[in-house]
């Protein structure tokens, strides 16, 4: 984890930015990096403060209202022995969830989610004959990209840097015989219900569609088991499907998730709990495990 942290680069401040959730999330993911950064120095609310160009009283309430955590609590949250801790009962965690099965309804959290899996034949004809609706959509982790089938939810991802291009390509590649439209009336209830905690109900379960190989969807619904505040490892996935000697190939099927955040791949940690690599990002991935902690505390 201390060799991840270091690799974070500090990134000039975010006084200039104008008001509104895009420039939230930008002034927060800075502040995270910046703590990721010098976690060992245990910078003070001020040291934060200067780094982005805000009063501390700003920095303070912007990160709470964000995440639900101040950034003395952020801070402790993302240290090796948290993730140790987050690692301990990971086992028994999924022991318990597995048995439940891995075709019945799932339980993400508080956000309720159902899936299904595409028949190999989808898988293989690359998406030929789908249509795929996809719109744009703010988030607490920086602009998202979502993408569904009318049977239900089937991509969801982050845009970096305002490359809305790059962010849609990452998604074709994924089905790339698809038909693709712009529709953001479609998606924009999707993208409500998935970052607004006080639409996660069981009674209305979001719909998920998997697309994938068979081994990957197992992974991936091995995933959707580990619970709001937990970790688990690659090895234990892996234990867990039947295979585990495939800890690499768990690795892999992970970093291919289409469906970031609901299916939770940001909750799986290397062995010794360094935070290990994540499709969008590290910093993303220590910002939604923040913003999970948050909630699991309150």
């Amino acid at each position: 984890m201390l060799d991840t942290l270091r690799d974070i680069t500090i990134e000039p401040s975010a006084i200039d930015l104008p008001d509104g959730p895009q420039a939230d999330y930008e002034r927060v993911r800075r502040i995270i990096a910046f703590i990721s950064e010098r976690w060992r120095e245990q910078p003070s609310l001020e040291a934060i403060a200067d780094h982005v160009g805000l009063s501390t009283t700003h920095v303070h309430h912007l990160f709470r209202r964000w995440s639900g955590l101040s950034p003395k609590a952020f801070l402790q949250a993302i240290t090796l022995d948290n993730a140790k801790v987050l690692l301990a009962s990971s086992a028994s965690v999924l022991d318990a969830t597995y048995e439940v099965g891995l075709s019945g309804p799932a339980r993400l959290h508080d956000l309720f989610v159902t899936h299904e899996a595409m028949t190999p034949g989808d898988y293989k004809a690359g998406g030929l004959g789908l249509t795929m609706r996809f719109g744009f959509h703010p988030s607490p982790f920086g602009e998202a990209i979502l993408v569904a089938t009318e049977r239900g939810l089937a991509g969801l991802g982050f845009v970096d840097e305002g490359d809305r291009e790059s962010a849609l390509a990452d998604m074709r590649r994924r089905w790339p015989r698809a038909e693709y439209i712009e529709d953001t009336a479609s998606t924009a209830p999707l993208a409500r219900r998935i970052f607004n905690p006080t639409q996660w109900q069981a009674e209305q379960p979001l719909r998920v569609v998997l697309i994938g190989t068979d081994f990957e969807i197992r992974v991936w619904q091995t995933l959707l088991r580990i619970p709001l505040g937990r970790a688990t490892t690659y090895s234990d996935i892996a234990g867990h499907i039947g295979k585990p000697s495939a800890c690499r190939a768990v690795g892999a099927a992970v970093g291919k998730n289409p469906v970031s955040f609901v299916v939770p791949c940001h909750r799986v940690l290397g062995r010794s709990g360094a935070l290990t690599g994540y499709h969008w990002g590290i910093t993303r991935k220590q910002a939604i495990l923040g913003w999970e902690a948050g909630r699991s505390l309150g």
